[in-house]
């Protein structure tokens, strides 16, 4: 494991606040190797360089501090998704898919701590399921523009349909980041946005034929 000594040096003319050292510390232990749960407030003040008062000035708890690593998880990849919209095609939403993948590497370590947390937390449980609703909401109001307009077929179940991409594709992403090899990322994404643009958003009308 690096040296707490080595990686303080490295910070050394960067004036961050306290809560920053803290949030970039945690990030830093878990990218190690670190168990969230076993991780313990004094750890984390310690290689921050902050008191452990100081933890306890910007975060309630440590179910608080992984609220706060995982809103900007989120708040990343929100921001570059809803960025794209249906007009701009499928190539265009590959692209979007690719800057998520990166996303997600960087903050993979985040994500695990997460999954771990939320199997016996039901804060973070119920936080995480709100914030994967922003995505589906976003969704939803992008497809029901589109099928008003007759781009997108009329027999979609608009509800269904946003839940199944956006939760399914979570945990694609999910498996891929943990599982999938690097230099897969663009074709990963590529057959994530073909997924989502004809299984969804261009998916062909029900013609009431035999299946």
């Amino acid at each position: 494991m690096p040296s707490i000594t080595r990686r303080r040096t490295a910070n050394v003319g960067r004036p961050t606040s306290a809560e920053a050292e803290i949030l970039a510390a945690t990030q830093r232990l878990l990218i190690d190797g670190a168990n969230f749960t076993e991780l313990g407030v004094q750890q984390i003040s310690t290689e921050a360089g902050v008191a452990r008062s100081t933890f306890y000035n910007h975060f309630r708890d440590k179910v608080d501090l992984l609220m706060r690593l995982a809103t900007e998880l989120m708040s990343s990849s929100f921001d570059v998704t809803s960025a794209w919209h249906p007009s701009e095609g499928v190539e265009a939403l590959a692209e979007v898919f690719s800057q998520v993948v990166r996303v997600y590497r960087q903050h993979a370590a985040v994500r695990r701590a997460l999954a771990e947390v939320a199997a016996y937390d039901a804060t973070v449980r119920d936080f995480w399921g709100r914030e994967l609703t922003q995505f589906t909401d976003w969704t939803l109001t992008l497809l029901r523009a589109e099928q008003d307009a007759g781009r997108t077929p009329a027999d979609l179940d608009l509800e269904s349909a946003a839940r199944v991409i956006v939760m399914g594709g979570e945990r694609a992403l999910v498996d891929h980041v943990t599982a999938g090899d690097p230099g897969r990322d663009a074709a990963f994404a590529r057959e994530l946005a073909l997924t989502w643009w004809h299984g969804v958003y261009r998916r062909p009308a029900d013609d009431g034929g035999p299946g």
